[in-house]
């Protein structure tokens, strides 16, 4: 962590969490924030879906939701960043206090409910963004739509052309009855939608789509077979969770999706079952709890292709990016592996589970 990080964390810390996280957006447009090289370690250095990346660290949706520090992220050393959640109109979101620090915990509740500028504001932003970097949009339906479905087509025509890969987000918590697409039949027929939209784009770009860490063993099944049924690219687990166990902070009952180390454990079991039940055939993501290189590798041999983090550097600041990347890039050699992909899924409970789905 650098000087900065070491002054500033502390100061943001006495702040409403919002409003710090606003204030950490306008110094990294300011140009204040730490850079570091993300193709530092060749050994890193690898492909998603088609997509070249520098390494496999990416910053996941949340951190910048209206595009508005694109370039900054990128140059902290970040492989890839996904921005939003972008949703067609612009909405509020749900009202404040709605962001809540869990110190105790290394954790953040939030339930924010898709605040956004709107998928055209977003879009203009993107397109005038500098060239060069990975840049993904978590994209999802307004709160108040009548046909949520056409609402992530609508998203992805509207910004489709200024991105490399769109995520399709049905699993946040925080407006209602949202996770209800995750299943099979709304989930096959919102896939269907979001597929024509892509088809219809001059360059058709990877779909993800990120699922929940509370679905049932038979919800993660059907969610599966349709995931493998559908023209996405890859799987990203997981979002945040209804779950509260083990909490300490004074905020642990605030409603909301709970983010950050007490997530891991179940995160990465829900990414390891996904693995076993696509056999390997779809690239997976792996987020929830990532605040050092041993947990980024975890992610990496339960089946990631790459991981992402957030909440890790509301209490680490930037400057974990580039010691992640340091210690992740030394795991490797130590085990022996020339590439990330080459550890994708070599956990022995991952390959036992591949083995027998």
């Amino acid at each position: 962590m650098s000087l900065g990080e070491r002054l500033a964390l502390p100061l943001l810390h006495r702040l409403d969490p919002e409003t710090a996280h606003g204030l950490a957006l306008r110094a990294l447009r300011a140009g204040l924030a730490p850079r570091a090289d993300a193709a530092a370690f060749p050994r890193l250095a690898t492909r998603l879906a088609g997509l070249d990346l520098p390494n496999p660290l990416g910053l996941a949706a949340g951190f910048d939701k209206n595009a508005r520090a694109v370039g900054p992220l990128l140059a902290a050393g970040f492989g890839f960043v996904e921005v939003g959640a972008a949703t067609p109109l612009p909405q509020p979101g749900n009202p404040r206090p709605r962001l809540f620090r869990l110190a105790e915990d290394r954790a953040v509740i939030n339930r924010f409910g898709f605040n956004n500028d709107g998928a055209a504001a977003i879009a203009a932003r993107l397109a005038a963004r500098p060239r060069g970097g990975i840049v993904g949009l978590n994209i999802g339906a307004n709160k108040t739509s009548a046909d949520r479905a056409a609402d992530y087509a609508a998203v992805l025509a509207a910004a489709g052309p200024y991105v490399d890969f769109v995520t399709v987000n049905v699993s946040s918590p925080n407006t209602e009855r949202l996770r209800d697409l995750q299943g099979a039949d709304a989930l096959r027929g919102l896939l269907a939608g979001v597929a024509a939209a892509n088809s219809a784009l001059a360059r058709p770009v990877p779909i993800f789509l990120k699922i929940a860490p509370d679905l049932a063993e038979a919800e993660l099944e059907a969610l599966v077979a349709v995931a493998l049924e559908s023209e996405i690219a890859g799987i990203v687990a997981t979002n945040t969770t209804l779950a509260r166990d083990g909490l300490r902070s004074r905020h642990r009952a605030e409603a909301g999706g709970l983010s950050g180390t007490p997530l891991l454990a179940r995160s990465t079991a829900v990414l390891a079952r996904v693995h076993a039940l696509t056999g390997g055939r779809l690239p997976l993501v792996g987020v929830g709890g990532v605040g050092s290189a041993e947990e980024a590798y975890a992610k990496i041999r339960a089946g990631a292709s790459a991981v992402q983090l957030y909440t890790a550097l509301v209490y680490q600041g930037l400057g974990l990016v580039p010691r992640l990347l340091a210690g992740l890039d030394a795991l490797l050699a130590r085990d022996g592996f020339a590439s990330v992909a080459e550890a994708v899924g070599t956990a022995p409970q991952a390959a036992r589970a591949s083995s027998a789905g």
